[in-house]
């Protein structure tokens, strides 16, 4: 009976693979955009389909980026500054796209672009904390997916969505983890209203990934400027142990990230340019797992294991 069990198992996982080996033609045809190819992922995005031949749109916030990825890359790859949380930016994106592209559409779009936004406990936070992340992560990724998709669907291309594995689990205080729940449920309804016309979308969900260590300082300053202006009877209630705690804890997290970034470009690119793409890729063995397994577990579960080492309140602990 195991014998057999083991046999079909076998005989399903190698019918997977060989079903997902299979790659399309005339990629060096295909046109794909990439937003937020300063640094990071899509950074690094942008050279190794450049190596592979296929005409890339790299999308920059900034012309320093964009300067300096025009040096590193063949002559195919074209820059362009947008800021996608600007929807004249996006608008004004879309047109000069459009006539680069012409007739043939653009093959690939991916929504890479992203701020990890404030970070600091939810009790030391406003309103206005949230809607710049949810701005950028969130309605800039719809706002240019909208925009771009007339030319998609004359591609029949491909969209893939940068979530997160904080798109499964709550694992970070602020308005991150908020904004990549949305892009899931955002795919998820958008990829079946477009398979009807021939475009596919998928969602990538990186684990912890080492993509701007830089900007680890900037997040944190912004986390202690919080609690500075916290009133004297938050503060009390929270007490200096637990900043010490949250911050140490920040400093964890990027020091177990993985700095392996092509798992997740690999990721991206075979959504891309696959026969048969998949419809979620989970990139780092943190996300396959423990995090992925972990989002099916009972609650109390869950709740245990991401918050068993989370700093505690003075007050919670008298």
């Amino acid at each position: 009976m195991w014998l057999l069990v083991s046999l079909l198992l076998g005989l399903l996982l190698i019918y997977r693979w060989y079903r997902q080996s299979h790659r399309l033609e005339n990629l060096s045809d295909k046109y794909v955009l990439i937003t937020g190819c300063d640094t990071g992922f899509g950074n690094v995005l942008a050279k190794q389909l450049d190596k592979r031949g296929m005409k890339v749109i790299a999308a920059c916030l900034t012309e320093t980026g964009a300067e300096d990825l025009k040096r590193e890359t063949s002559s195919r790859l074209q820059t362009i500054t947008l800021d996608v949380s600007d929807s004249k930016s996006v608008s004004s994106a879309a047109q000069w796209v459009s006539r680069v592209v012409g007739d043939r559409g653009l093959w690939g779009l991916v929504n890479n672009a992203g701020i990890p936004g404030e970070m600091a406990p939810f009790g030391w936070l406003k309103k206005d904390d949230f809607l710049k992340v949810m701005d950028v992560n969130l309605m800039g990724m719809i706002d240019v997916t909208l925009t771009f998709l007339p030319l998609l669907r004359k591609a029949q291309g491909r969209i893939v969505n940068v979530s997160s594995i904080v798109g499964r689990l709550p694992l970070i205080p602020g308005g991150y983890n908020i904004s990549k729940y949305g892009v899931e449920v955002f795919s998820d309804n958008l990829r079946r209203e477009l398979n009807d016309f021939g475009v596919k979308v998928s969602i990538v969900e990186p684990g912890a990934f080492k993509t701007n260590t830089a900007m680890l300082p900037i997040v944190k300053k912004s986390v202690e400027d919080k609690w500075k202006m916290l009133p004297a009877e938050t503060k009390q209630i929270y007490g200096e142990q637990y900043l010490k705690t949250y911050l140490n804890n920040m400093d964890l997290q990027v020091l177990t990230g993985s700095s392996r970034i092509y798992l997740v470009t690999n990721c991206m690119e075979h959504a891309l340019t696959a026969r048969y793409p998949w419809t979620r890729y989970s990139a780092g063995l943190d996300a396959k797992l423990y995090f992925i397994p972990l989002s099916y577990f009972p609650t109390f579960i869950t709740d245990y294991l991401l918050s068993w080492n989370a700093p505690k309140p003075a007050q919670a602990m008298q």
